[in-house]
């Protein structure tokens, strides 16, 4: 089978959930056709997961979407943790060094809403009951075979993603193993109204007792709650009532919906990418609820891909740059896995002698403030760091290292006196050089920022130059580049970064390095 023509869909998603929404999206956005396919008839008119971390957030606010999703959702500034009675500390998510210092409780229909409305606008849209039943993989694509309404057609694609959720057929297709272990602790979950509730609707309290019990906050002053059931026969709003009256007494728990049970899970697929198909999502790993971090890093995944299987179906680069994306991913849900079951294993505590260390651990921990800031930054997914990934290269100087997100920083006024924060200016399809400097540096910063536009003018990779220095009075095109910025980036003269569309650092040279930024450019490309 030769590759699909250009009017044919390159890329089969399958799975329209939060994850499967954003990459087809993204890819449409970057003028690659896609066929996004779900199994079910309509979206979910309900479903469990309810937290947006800050990361989520960045992300939606570069797709310009972010401003739905807070009208939509509560602004959560923190986690109360309790046990035995008594407040152990908070988390604050103003620490995570994020705009976004908090996190939005809305539940997960309202998020595939928005994605939807947003995949529409890039001019794609959901094929709905429709279900992938078989792959032919081949060595320039693939022939998938769908079914919808008793009848099978086989759709010839570049490349298939499975967004499949845990069950996923496409991993099943594919032959890729999922590894780990079932949760043996059950859980459950139902929303609620809270009458005689005295405590704050924007911190969401976490209830370390038998059994566990943690609320999260939702429009409408109403509560998602996520209960650990003494049994699977327990009556849900009798046990999550006893343990809101150790701290509350005059609480009641009324105006239920939702209730279910759950089983949960720690797996992470073997590969994400077998050949032509790739994997992405709870379809390539699944953890524990506990903190949220599932969808979430989902929506990551997505945002990952995205970009890289855009240029390789544009034929700009080697099928060899999605090998990155499993380096850069797989890690990360191994460790959320890892910290997931840290939590399980913490909260399913019976010992009072080992209860009462862990309650000593956690006062300890959010008694620090550099613990605390620890914490909140791994939170909110902040702490992910692609170093290691085959596809960063340069300087690392112990400030803003290749594989390491562009921080927020404080705002740098451009050449045509627009102003905006460094991130902003990486919010393209595609990569974004800048060529900063400290003050005293103005001219050369536009010498360099010249012989970088002559490296990439023709570069399928990067999108734009920008050059900022500290002086006030550089020449064209400098812009200003204030010195806390400077400082925070650690930039002593001239340093050229390579800014993904993902908003990590792809390359860092400290030494104004054009050729070395060229090869970090066709690296991409090879």
């Amino acid at each position: 089978m030769g590759a699909p023509a250009a009017d044919v869909d390159q890329v089969l998603v399958v799975g329209a959930g939060p994850t499967g929404l954003l990459l087809a999206a993204e890819l449409e956005r970057r003028g690659v056709g896609c066929l996004l396919i779900d199994a079910h008839d309509a979206p979910a008119g309900w479903d469990r997961a309810t937290v947006i971390h800050a990361r989520s957030l960045e992300v939606f606010e570069s797709l310009g979407v972010v401003d739905r999703f807070l009208a939509a959702g509560v602004r959560v500034r923190g986690v109360r943790f309790h046990s035995n009675g008594e407040v152990l500390g908070e988390l604050e998510h103003r620490g995570s060094g994020s705009r976004y210092g908090f996190e939005l409780g809305v539940s997960e229909e309202v998020t595939e809403a928005v994605l939807t409305e947003h995949l529409e606008a890039q001019g794609g849209s959901v094929t709905r009951s429709t279900r992938l039943v078989g792959v032919a993989p081949e060595a320039t694509g693939v022939t998938a075979t769908v079914e919808s309404g008793g009848r099978r057609r086989d759709v010839p694609v570049a490349w298939v993603v499975g967004c499949d959720g845990f069950h996923s057929t496409t991993r099943e297709l594919a032959g890729i193993g999922y590894d780990g272990h079932d949760i043996a602790a059950p859980w459950a979950v139902f929303d609620c109204t809270l009458e005689g509730w005295d405590q704050p609707y924007d911190v969401n309290p976490a209830y370390l007792d038998r059994p566990s019990l943690t609320l999260t906050a939702l429009p409408g002053r109403r509560w998602r709650a996520y209960l650990r059931p003494t049994s699977e026969s327990s009556d849900l709003v009798a046990e999550a009532t006893g343990v809101l009256r150790h701290y509350e007494p005059g609480v009641s728990v009324t105006d239920v919906e939702h209730p279910a049970r759950f089983h949960c899970h720690t797996k992470v697929a073997r590969r994400y990418r077998a050949g032509r198909i790739l994997l992405a999502g709870d379809a390539a790993h699944v953890c524990s609820p506990n903190q949220g971090h599932g969808m979430n890093t989902g929506i990551q995944d997505a945002y990952n891909l995205a970009w890289k299987l855009a240029l390789v179906c544009d034929g700009h680069a080697g099928t060899a740059l999605l090998d990155s994306y499993e380096a850069e991913r797989r890690p990360v849900a191994i460790a959320v896995g890892r910290s997931g079951d840290e939590v399980e294993e913490s909260a399913g505590l019976r010992d009072p002698g080992a209860r009462a260390a862990r309650d000593r651990a956690i006062r300890a921990v959010y008694a620090d403030p550099r613990s605390a800031q620890h914490e909140a930054v791994a939170g909110a997914e902040l702490d992910v760091s692609y170093a290691g990934s085959p596809i960063v290269s340069g300087d690392g100087n112990g400030h803003l290292g290749p594989g390491e997100r562009l921080p927020e920083t404080e705002p740098v006024r451009l050449r045509n006196g627009d102003v905006c924060r460094l991130h902003e200016l990486a919010r393209r399809p595609g990569h974004t050089v800048l060529v900063l400097g400290r003050a005293g540096h103005g001219e050369r910063v536009a010498a360099t920022a010249g012989d970088v536009h002559a490296a990439v003018d023709r570069s399928p990779v990067a999108d734009a130059v920008v050059a900022l220095s500290g002086d006030d009075d550089a020449p064209d095109p400098v812009g200003n580049l204030g010195p806390a910025v400077t400082d925070q980036l650690g930039i002593e003269t001239i340093t050229i970064l390579l800014i993904r569309p993902d908003r990590f650092v792809g390359f860092r040279s400290d030494h104004a390095d054009v050729p070395a930024l060229s090869g970090a450019l066709s690296a991409l490309l090879r």
